[in-house]
């Protein structure tokens, strides 16, 4: 998909979608978001009708955000660093159960164009779906300059939006 696809008409597809899946599915979605900085929760709310199933997003763009908000331990974020597989799941798990909802996204990455380590390129985000039960997590590994980077994750994060809401392994 082309990063201007990315940011306009794609992103509404795949809302819609989501929407579609959650209304079939009687299902409610909550988003913690970082390097995304809200992107998932403003492709959701453009779709009209989405606060029939997404009532609360949270932005924690800090760790202190990430801790407060969230429940995300301290000494979590300091062993394994905001971006991280432990981190990520810990955002969904605390989105879940703060907001009530039924599945739950969590981003958090290096979109550049600082910011990068050796372990941690610029583009390196981890994304995790699930519930406040059971979560998946998977890292990726975007190309492009900041734009582009936060667009693939937004995408990938409503594509697997998508696929907890309609998998019945999914939900709670």
């Amino acid at each position: 998909m082309h990063s201007d696809q990315l940011t306009s008409r794609g992103f509404l597809d795949l809302a819609e979608r989501l929407g579609h899946a959650c209304h079939t599915q009687g299902a409610t979605v909550t988003t913690a978001e970082s390097c995304t900085g809200g992107g998932v929760a403003n492709a959701i709310t453009a779709i009209a009708g989405s606060s029939a199933y997404f009532e609360t997003g949270y932005v924690t763009y800090s760790n202190a955000a990430k801790e407060r908000l969230l429940g995300v331990p301290a000494t979590m974020l300091e062993v394994h660093g905001a971006v991280s597989r432990e981190t990520v799941e810990a955002m969904v798990f605390g989105a879940c159960n703060e907001s009530g909802a039924d599945i739950g996204v969590a981003i958090s990455g290096v979109a550049g164009p600082g910011g990068g380590s050796p372990d941690k390129p610029v583009g390196t985000v981890w994304l995790a779906w699930g519930s406040a039960e059971k979560v998946e997590a998977e890292c990726y590994h975007y190309s492009g300059d900041r734009q582009a980077v936060r667009g693939q994750a937004v995408r990938d994060a409503l594509i697997g939006l998508i696929r907890q809401v309609e998998s019945p392994q999914g939900r709670r």
